[in-house]
């Protein structure tokens, strides 16, 4: 068995990633080395680059937040065997091959392709999490997606739909709006021409539940188009900084709003989380979701994908083939 592996690697705090390899022992008790054959960019990664992130790990530090590959190895008291095709969640998927703890991979269904599931776990989980477990979203409701065509955001429009709700998409341009009808939204708003998004939400009846990845004026402006008993999910700040929600109307409108943190269900709830996960593998064995893979690159072009996330100008999830 090889021990050294190509790999990218972060070395300077909004530095581009840069090439090199890294020697890797077997795995350890509770550990398991994947041969990765594709990872996918979140906007956390972005964010890593600059230290801006909750949980940045100290450099220099191999990217890569998911991806999926091949058990090559496993440490001692994994159930995992050699050959089992897996997706991975936890740090370093920018590499040929990794170590990871056991308890982060899990295997996907035979049907799924490494770049489908590369960039499942964590925009798909997300999702609905946040919108049956938090926001109990339920048949029939009004659900708002902002960014919509976003790695994220398409996955909350089709998970909306999967779920019965009417889905109104906000994204800006056509080619985005003509992704996010395609992933089931029912009403589409471009917020590039869009001169008032809380005057639009409300001619269209208002909303039930915001599920918002984008924060800043957006988000304030979704908000104070909630219905009376409305959710408002807070999924990141993609356009910069967290929205100035009015917690005086969420008062009186008894609007519930919900941070929301994927990542951190690993230690809030592991049991929930796990269960959640097979939750989503069992909606895409049963053919209700369908993963929009926006663009794959190869390792060494790993820069173009981060630029593709800063310039917002990627549908679906960045895919890196490995």
């Amino acid at each position: 068995m090889r021990t050294t592996w190509k790999m990218m690697q972060i070395k300077t705090m909004s530095g581009s990633p840069v090439a090199g390899e890294m020697t890797l022992a077997p795995p350890g008790p509770g550990e398991v080395l994947v041969g990765m054959r594709a990872a996918a960019l979140n906007f956390a990664d972005l964010l890593m680059t600059g230290g801006r992130y909750q949980e940045t790990p100290p450099l220099p530090f191999v990217p890569g937040l998911e991806g999926a590959g091949e058990i090559l190895t496993a440490g001692e008291g994994v159930a995992l065997v050699p050959g089992t095709r897996v997706v991975v969640q936890s740090q370093g998927t920018m590499a040929q091959a990794n170590l990871f703890p056991a308890e982060c991979c899990h295997p996907i269904p035979d049907a799924m392709s490494y770049e489908e599931a590369a960039g499942f776990l964590i925009a798909y989980g997300t999702s609905h999490f946040a919108l049956t477990l938090r926001a109990g979203l339920r048949a029939g409701e009004t659900l708002a997606v902002l960014g919509a065509a976003g790695g994220v955001g398409l996955t909350a429009v089709e998970i909306g739909a999967a779920l019965g709700a009417r889905v109104i998409a906000v994204a800006r341009g056509d080619d985005k709006l003509a992704a996010a009808r395609a992933a089931g939204a029912t009403d589409c708003i471009d917020s590039g021409t869009c001169p008032d998004l809380r005057a639009a939400l409300r001619d269209l009846g208002g909303v039930d539940v915001v599920y918002d990845p984008v924060g800043d004026a957006p988000g304030e402006a979704a908000f104070g188009a909630l219905r009376p008993g409305g959710r408002f999910l807070v999924i990141g700040f993609a356009g910069g900084k967290p929205p100035a929600l009015p917690l005086n109307h969420a008062l009186v409108k008894n609007i519930a709003i919900h941070g929301f943190y994927w990542g951190g269900y690993r230690k809030l709830d592991p049991v929930l989380l796990e269960r959640d996960i097979a939750a989503l593998f069992a909606l895409y064995e049963q053919g209700r979701l369908r993963p929009h893979v926006g663009v794959t690159l190869p390792l060494e072009r790993l820069a173009e994908g981060y630029e593709l996330l800063e310039t917002r100008r990627s549908t679906g999830k960045v895919i890196i083939s490995i």
